[in-house]
């Protein structure tokens, strides 16, 4: 891996039927074992299509870092200035502001390599598409371990959860956060707005924390819950949360990747392992494991009717706008 002194002369890719200049190509993002930008844009390079399926037609924040992960990060809603005319958008409403944002809309590698190229290490894309961005088309799960919880307990909580989705007859498509927790994702029907997704997660996350008590919490306040569990955190299914995408780096030293896994991985899985040296092979031999996240859409009602019953039931509903 090179180290930069200094800017280094700019170079040109070709990128499908796109020309893409990539500046300061030797500048040292990640330190830990000193892979550079263009070693960024190669990595997203060589899992193409899986980092465009995931990001595809979807509003979506960029994590920028000008000066590598060890400078600063900017959360970039809005396009950046100087976008060639290919690169796409989506215009998003943000009520609360009386704002409007016109987000990066991914729908072909060069609009990744292009953002790679404004300094974008992490890819933050919503959970619903520009045909409707107020209709979610994607529930996520993500399980997210508090400060003493070991990884033993989320791998634990994965399989619980595996259990209640083949119960419902969902499909979750699993990967690794690319920080201490997992992520699941079920391609739902865009029915449904933001509130009640968010509230058809918070019904799943009661299951398991039934069929779990002693490793989980939906405890809302953070302050409050027992730091040695894990957290179901339905709040990533609401408007303008976002997760890092799945073959998203995420801005560490070491690079790490937040990776699609099976499920028959998740006894042995090691999130530390999967980084921008590493994935790339491993995509090279297993392709898009998310690949058919499309394929199976799953119809939210009956999670609308256990959030009808915790309510009725006298279930507490945590703050709306937090």
């Amino acid at each position: 891996m090179a180290e930069s002194k200094g800017k280094s002369p700019a170079i040109e890719l070709e990128v499908g039927e796109r020309t893409v200049r990539i500046s300061n190509p030797d500048r040292v993002y990640f330190p830990a074992r000193g892979e550079t930008k263009l070693d960024l844009v190669k990595y997203y390079l060589s899992v193409g299509d899986g980092i465009v399926n995931a990001l595809r037609e979807r509003p979506c924040m960029m994590h920028r870092f000008p000066e590598g992960v060890a400078g600063e990060k900017v959360h970039q809603k809005r396009l950046p200035h100087g976008a060639p005319p290919w690169m796409e958008t989506v215009r998003v409403k943000f009520p609360r502001y009386n704002r409007t944002a016109d987000e990066l809309c991914v729908t072909e590698i060069a609009h990744v390599v292009w953002a790679v190229q404004m300094s974008t290490v992490e890819f933050h894309p919503w959970n619903s598409r520009r045909a409707d961005t107020e209709k979610p088309d994607e529930w996520r799960i993500d399980l997210d371990p508090m400060p003493d919880c070991p990884f033993d307990r989320v791998r634990r909580v994965a399989h619980v959860a595996h259990e209640v989705l083949e119960e419902l007859g969902a499909v979750g498509y699993p990967k690794t956060s690319g920080g201490s927790g997992i992520h699941i994702y079920v391609r739902v029907e865009p029915a449904y707005g933001f509130s009640d997704v968010r509230r058809a997660a918070l019904a799943f996350a009661r299951e398991v924390e039934r069929r779990a008590p002693d490793d989980v919490t939906t405890t809302w306040w953070r302050k409050d819950r027992d730091p040695k569990k894990l957290f179901v955190d339905y709040n990533q299914n609401a408007r303008d949360h976002t997760i890092a995408s799945a073959y998203s780096v995420r801005g560490n030293p070491e690079g790490t990747v937040s990776t699609p896994i099976r499920w028959d991985e998740i006894d042995d899985v090691n999130p530390k392992d999967f980084t921008i040296e590493t994935v790339p092979a491993r995509y090279a031999e297993l392709g898009d494991l998310h690949a058919t996240i499309d394929d199976n859409v799953y119809s939210l009602e009956t999670l609308i009717e256990w959030a009808e019953r915790d309510e009725r039931e006298g279930a507490e509903a945590p703050p709306e706008d937090e």
